[in-house]
C-alpha cells in the first residue's frame, strides 16, 4: 500500500478521483479544539485497499471537493468514533454524509464494549497490535514529523479490513440492519444539534425555576455568539457555573454584575454589559412565554424505577452480548418510564421502544414496569446473576 502526505491542491483533487474510484474509503482527522469556537482541522487521513494518504489542511486551502463526495452517494465512508468527522462533513458540505458505516458502533452491537478505542479493535477484531494515539501531539506544528505521519496513518490503514469483518460477523447475527440503522440515527442526531435546547444541558440547571430559566437560556445564546464572533472556545468566554450563578443574582447592572464571585477578570469586565443586556431579555420574557420547568414531584420515584430497569437492561445485554451503552442510558430509561408508568406521552416514543432496542429489551422492560416480570438472584457468581421470571414460575426449579 503506497502512502503519501498531500501538500497540493492538485494532487488533492486527484486523490479525490482516486477515492470515488475505490468507492469505500477509510477517514479520519487530527484536531485541536483548545483554542477555537469550532475545533481546528490540522490534518485528514485517508485509506482504500491500495492507498494510504494523509492531506494537510494548512496547505491544501479548498477541500470542497473530499465534503462533497462525503456527503454523496458515490462512496461509503468507514470511520471509528466519527463523531468530529461528520460534524465537519456537516460545517463544511453543509450536508450529512449520506453513506457512512462506523466501526465502533458496530462493535457494540456484537460484543458489550463499547465505546471500545482504535487499537482494542484493532487487536480484538485483526489480531494486530498497533501504538494507538498521540493525545499529546500538537497537530498545528509542521513539518510533520515521521513519527505523526506513521501515526496518523496508522489511524485509518486497519478500517477497511475491520468494517469487512463486521459485515459478516453481524449479519452472521441477523444485526447488519441494526449497525446501518443505528450509525445512520447517530448522524441524524449530530445534524439535528443546533436545533436543539442544549442550554438545558447546563450543570445545575434543573435547580432553577422558570424566570431564572429564561435568564440562564438568553446568557446561554450569548456566549455561543461571543465565542463564534470572537472565535474561542465558549467556555473561555463564560463558565457554565457562572451562566447558572447570573441566572440566580439577576444582577441589574455592571457592578452588581462584577460583585458577583470569580467575576473580576478583565475580559469578564470588558463584556459585563453585554451580559447585562442578555440578563435584562431574560427578565423580560412574558410569564406565559417562559421556558417550562421539567422537574416534577414524580422526580424520585422516576429515578428509583429507572435504576430497577438498569438492572434488568444489563442482564439483558449481557445476555445478548450488545453494549449497555449503546442500548440505552438513565435518560432512556426514566423517558419509558414518564410514558408507560405516568402516560406522559408529550414528543417522540421512547427510544427503547423503538427498532431493534425493542427486539433486544422493549417488552422485557415495559413487563417489569407492569409487574408481569419479578427479579430475583440466581447464582451470584454466575455470569448473568439475575433472573426475570413472570409470576406463575416463581420459585419453579
Amino acid at each position: 500500500m503506497s502512502r503519501e502526505l498531500i501538500t497540493d491542491q492538485q494532487e488533492f483533487e486527484d486523490l479525490c478521483g482516486h477515492l470515488r474510484s475505490a468507492g469505500v474509503v477509510a477517514f479520519d482527522t487530527e484536531f485541536l479544539s483548545e483554542f477555537t469556537y469550532r475545533p481546528q482541522l490540522c490534518l485528514l487521513q485517508f485509506a482504500t485497499p491500495d492507498r494510504a494518504a494523509l492531506v494537510d489542511p494548512l496547505s491544501v486551502e479548498d477541500l470542497s471537493s473530499w465534503w462533497k463526495l462525503m456527503a454523496s452517494e458515490e462512496i461509503l465512508t468507514v470511520v471509528h468514533g466519527g463523531r468530529e468527522e461528520i460534524r465537519f462533513c456537516l460545517h463544511h458540505a453543509q450536508a450529512a454524509p449520506a453513506r457512512l458505516f462506523d466501526v465502533q458502533i458496530a462493535e457494540g452491537l456484537q460484543s458489550r464494549s463499547y465505546p471500545l478505542s482504535y487499537s482494542s479493535l484493532v487487536s480484538r477484531v485483526l489480531r494486530i497490535p498497533v501504538h494507538g494515539k498521540e493525545t499529546r501531539t500538537d497537530w498545528r506544528r509542521r513539518p510533520l514529523t515521521e513519527r505523526q505521519i506513521s501515526y496518523a496513518l496508522e489511524d485509518v490503514q486497519h478500517l477497511i479490513a475491520i468494517y469487512e469483518r463486521q459485515q459478516q460477523t453481524l449479519a452472521g447475527r441477523g444485526r447488519l440492519d441494526w449497525a446501518q440503522t443505528e450509525i445512520n440515527r447517530y448522524v441524524s442526531e449530530l445534524a439535528q444539534e443546533p436545533l436543539r435546547e442544549n442550554w438545558r444541558k447546563l450543570p445545575g440547571i434543573v435547580s432553577l425555576n422558570r424566570r431564572e430559566l429564561a435568564v440562564a437560556r438568553e446568557v446561554w445564546h450569548w456566549r455561543e455568539q461571543e465565542a463564534a464572533l470572537s472565535n474561542k472556545p465558549f467556555r473561555r468566554i463564560l463558565r457554565d457555573d457562572l451562566i447558572i450563578e447570573l441566572a440566580r443574582r439577576q444582577p441589574g447592572d455592571v457592578a452588581d454584575l462584577l460583585a458577583t464571585r470569580d467575576m473580576n477578570r478583565s475580559d469578564y469586565r470588558r463584556l459585563a454589559p453585554a451580559m447585562i443586556g442578555a440578563i435584562q431579555k431574560g427578565l423580560a420574557i412574558r410569564e406565559e412565554q417562559l421556558p417550562a420547568n421539567r422537574r416534577n414531584e414524580k422526580d424520585q420515584d422516576e429515578q428509583l424505577l429507572a435504576q430497577l430497569l438498569n438492572m434488568a437492561l444489563a442482564n439483558r445485554c449481557a445476555q445478548e452480548e450488545i453494549a449497555l451503552g449503546l442500548v440505552g442510558t438513565t435518560a432512556d430509561l426514566r423517558h419509558l418510564v414518564r410514558w408507560h408508568v405516568y402516560s406522559d406521552h408529550s414528543g417522540e416514543a421512547p427510544r427503547l421502544t423503538q427498532g431493534w432496542r425493542a427486539e433486544v429489551c422493549g417488552d422485557l422492560l415495559t413487563d417489569v414496569l407492569d409487574g408481569r416480570i419479578a427479579l430475583r438472584v440466581n447464582d451470584p457468581k454466575a455470569e448473568y446473576p439475575l433472573v426475570f421470571e413472570r409470576h406463575h414460575s416463581i420459585g419453579k426449579k
